[in-house]
């Protein structure tokens, strides 16, 4: 039998919560509130971050992840990334948040694999699709 709402498990717009933005103006010139990264890893095509940050519940954070468009021509290639967190909560309470972004968009056509620097995280990522 098969349900009337078949359900594409393998969409990652249904299991990660963002896209990743490609932009270089906006990548020169973001600004961010001030967050601490707790964790990053790389499922599939998702990557999730998990950060904590001080605010009154964390419910109206919003987040984005913007590439700077340009890719490092080395083996495999590279890119580069900034996370903006954006918290206009006045409360000093500290809370974590997850969330999840689409790694799709960053593939490099001939590559199978590549580097993710992103501003502020210690450790280097290696997505590979």
């Amino acid at each position: 039998m098969q349900c009337e709402d078949d359900i594409n498990i393998d969409s990652p717009n249904q299991i990660c919560d963002e896209t990743i933005l490609v932009d270089q103006d906006l990548y020169d010139s973001l600004t961010a509130s001030d967050f601490t990264f707790i964790n990053a890893k790389i499922i599939d095509d998702c990557l999730t971050i998990e950060i904590g940050a001080s605010g009154c519940d964390g419910n109206t954070w919003g987040f984005n992840l913007v590439d700077s468009g340009a890719v490092a021509e080395s083996s495999p290639e590279q890119r580069y990334l900034k996370f903006q967190l954006i918290n206009e909560e006045d409360c000093l309470a500290y809370f974590e948040r997850t969330m999840s972004f689409n790694l799709i968009p960053l593939q490099v056509n001939g590559s199978r694999e590549i580097i993710l620097h992103i501003e502020d995280l210690e450790t280097l990522l290696y997505y590979k699709y």
